[in-house]
């Protein structure tokens, strides 16, 4: 856990001064489109389709209509973060998960503060482990002083927890309350809201990385380290040897599976394979618990990161929540991270709140990025069984049950697209797995500004 040597800088701004060095470089970059569905042709990946535009909220089109274009490519790379749409759609078409253990995650809810100056030097780095969650839980926390006395804070926590009662967000809130992060943030104020998934699932989760005309990288492909908590550095790597493959592949003029290996073969022989080989059980140690997992973590560090099976077992997440009626009475020990986070409006805030300072925007008058496939099971069985866990575990109050139209005392989902910040949770902690996190109009979502 140690970055000594390493910077602390905002992502947001990065990306955006890379895109200027692409572009000097001659190289065109289209903002504002979404990849709406790959295009396949003969289990061939030649290129992608594009959000069509202009489209009401009944899917018809509006006078400002215009369809999505087909783009084709000789290759097409996904690196999309994590969850991404094209990728899941590319792993389920060509089954690419098979005999892979499922890829599991984790959610990080980020506040960006500005505090009073001297309070935290700039570079300085804090990591706490555990609390306010239970043994049943894993997760932790980061601080990261910047310069201009800005502090980057937030809470990360595995989507593989068990009580469907229990809020990432409200865990966040909680956090806050400990003496020492209350004392470091007093008098400071909150700027910037904001939410994201990482794969959690190690080695053993990454699927087959090149194809036919694709390739996988960063996030999209799992390469995450799970015990560090860090992946920027991985998907930077990957890209660069994408594109090493990918340029042999021109040159060659072959976009075959085979031609394209070359690149699973770079990743392989990379520092890459030697990072995440040695945190290859990591997180799945963790399934039974904080203490349980500490232990095995200790074995893998002695063992290289073997622990006590060269392959440990995993679940995915979604599959690991209980039903309500199989919970303990009372909250087992949850009661300050469970429902809805009130705040106080200075030190801590509800989810409305917060996502007012995401500055996420969304035209109202589009179809739904977030499509639920039967809004039956929500307001029936998902009520009985799970008690709606969706109003939990979005950060972002996308998701309410109200009262039904035409049941008397009856709920039914409702769903605030307009508030998403796109972080895909539900996508991946939906129980029944029901709902598909689809891109919006392109260039709708939250403002990263800073983050």
């Amino acid at each position: 856990m140690r970055d000594h040597g390493n910077y602390v800088i905002s992502i947001n701004k990065f990306v955006k001064w890379l895109g200027e060095k692409v572009e000097q470089a001659g190289i065109t970059i289209f903002t504002g489109f979404a990849g709406s569905e790959l295009l396949v042709e003969n289990d061939r990946v030649i290129g992608v389709r594009t959000d069509d535009k202009g489209l009401d909220k009944q899917n018809q089109p509006k006078s400002n209509f215009e369809p999505g274009y087909d783009l084709k490519a000789k290759i097409t790379i996904l690196s999309e973060g994590a969850r991404g749409s094209l990728t899941k759609q590319l792993i389920g078409r060509f089954e690419l998960d098979k005999e892979r253990n499922p890829q599991t995650y984790g959610v990080g809810v980020k506040e960006l503060w500005e505090l009073p100056a001297g309070r935290i030097a700039a570079g300085e780095v804090i990591y706490t482990a555990g609390w306010p969650l239970t043994n049943h839980e894993y997760g932790g926390a980061w601080i990261y002083g910047s310069k201009d006395n800005i502090v980057s804070l937030g809470f990360v926590m595995g989507l593989d927890y068990k009580d469907p009662r229990l809020d990432p967000h409200h865990v966040m809130q909680t956090f806050k309350t400990h003496p020492f992060v209350r004392q470091l943030l007093e008098s400071g104020k909150m700027i910037r809201y904001g939410a994201k998934t990482m794969p959690y699932g190690g080695w053993f989760s990454i699927p087959p990385l090149a194809g036919d005309g694709w390739m996988l990288t960063g996030d999209s492909a799992g390469f995450v380290n799970s015990q560090r908590l860090k992946g920027i550095h991985l998907a930077i790597k990957s890209g660069m040897l994408a594109a090493e493959s990918a340029y042999e592949a021109l040159v060659d003029g072959d976009f075959s599976a085979n031609q394209l290996s070359s690149y699973q073969s770079r990743v392989e022989k990379s520092w890459i394979r030697e990072e995440l080989w040695k945190v290859r059980n990591f997180h799945q140690a963790f399934e039974q618990g904080m203490f349980e997992g500490m232990i095995h973590a200790a074995l893998q560090q002695v063992t290289l990161g073997r622990g006590l099976h060269e392959r440990y077992t995993a679940h995915a997440g979604h599959k690991r929540l209980e039903q309500i009626g199989h919970l303990p009475a009372g909250g087992f020990g949850r009661e300050h991270m469970l429902g809805p986070a009130k705040g106080d409006g200075k030190l801590t805030f509800d989810k409305l709140t917060d996502v007012y300072h995401s500055g996420t925007k969304h035209d109202d008058d589009q179809p739904i990025h977030l499509v639920i496939h039967d809004t039956d099971i929500c307001n029936t069985r998902c009520t009985v069984e799970y008690g709606n866990p969706c109003q939990h575990f979005c950060p972002a109050k996308v998701y309410e049950m109200v009262d039904a139209s035409d049941v008397p005392n009856a709920k039914e989902i409702h769903v605030n697209f307009a508030n998403c910040v796109h972080c895909k949770t539900c996508d991946i902690m939906d129980p029944y797995q029901i709902i598909t996190w689809v891109p919006p109009e392109g260039g709708g979502g939250p403002n990263y500004d800073g983050m």
